[in-house]
């Protein structure tokens, strides 16, 4: 079985927050397709992951996790 990339802890602390997806894009200074790429849970440059994590002032395992492909 192989691992994969997970954004549902991001997805838990924008509701956490009362953040939506587009404020993501507008305090976070990235495009909304790259936010569709992390709803599939595409691979991202760590240039975007660092952008979320000042955004939203927390860590990269807030917001991202490697799970097992099922």
């Amino acid at each position: 079985m192989g691992k994969k990339v997970c954004y549902k802890r991001l997805w838990k602390l924008l509701i956490d927050r009362d953040l939506k997806k587009g404020d993501l894009v507008a305090i976070a200074g990235i495009s909304p397709a790259s936010v569709t790429k992390m709803g599939k849970n595409g691979h991202m440059s760590t240039a975007i992951l660092e952008k979320i994590c000042i955004a939203l002032d927390c860590k990269l395992d807030d917001i991202m996790e490697i799970v097992a492909e099922e």
